[in-house]
């Protein structure tokens, strides 16, 4: 059933991570070589697919020209926001385009693939649920949390920290559903080892508290957010 879906996806995988060299993507940014490279980019990945389905444009023929011209016209779009938006949140946005196709063509060669009123099923919405939770809305309770001290670290990106909690938070979600409580200890460990050394060359009482108060309320609401999944589902 998942055949057709992994055959495009593996297609797209070689296509934009595998054989797309850097110098492809440098002058894809390049405003005189951008419509040049794109469409060796965009040919790339239009042979992948042929090979991948053997050349059956009787059959795939429609699904193959829609995810090549929408390639196309997604990366072109990307290209022109690049100076706009972050790269991170274009990189993004780019692949959830081009796998939201794969899985569009894929619904319409294969209509049991995928029933939508499934996905949001009772416990689907509670994973969703959890998941925001232990990303978005924990930063933000912890940023108001520790809004007092409002310290960032000497060389650290306003935001890495942000992102490092979301991170530990998700893997702390992972090893609690799945009952591996030591992985939890191991990661709390792992980050106060790392953090040792910015702590003791600080000598900065602010920033020690920060940094502890901030690990307590992160792991602590993982946990709490964690439980509430358990006790929810189970």
């Amino acid at each position: 059933m998942y055949e057709l879906v992994a055959k495009l996806l593996l297609a797209h995988i070689l296509g934009d991570f595998l054989l797309q060299p850097d110098k492809w993507v440098t002058e894809k940014n390049n405003s005189a070589n951008t419509l040049k490279y794109l469409l060796y980019h965009t040919g790339v990945h239009l042979i992948l697919l042929l090979l991948i389905l053997g050349f059956n444009m009787k059959e795939y023929g429609a699904g193959i020209a829609i995810i090549t011209v929408s390639h196309f016209l997604i990366d072109f779009l990307k290209i022109k926001l690049a100076n706009k938006y972050s790269h991170i949140g274009l990189f993004i946005a780019d692949q959830m385009l081009h796998i939201s196709v794969i899985l569009a063509v894929s619904q319409y060669y294969q209509p049991t693939l995928f029933l939508f009123r499934d996905f949001w099923s009772f416990h689907n919405i509670v994973l969703i649920t959890a998941i925001l939770l232990l990303t978005q809305v924990s930063a933000i309770v912890i940023k108001n949390g520790l809004i007092k001290w409002k310290i960032v670290a000497r060389g650290e990106h306003p935001n890495i920290g942000k992102y490092i909690g979301m991170l530990e938070r998700l893997f702390i979600f992972y090893f609690i559903i799945y009952n591996h409580w030591e992985a939890v200890g191991f990661l709390l460990t792992a980050k106060s080892i790392f953090r040792f050394g910015d702590l003791n060359n600080a000598k900065d009482r602010n920033l020690t508290e920060y940094v502890l108060i901030g690990t307590f309320i992160s792991f602590g609401l993982a946990i709490l957010i964690s439980h509430f999944y358990l006790q929810v589902t189970g």
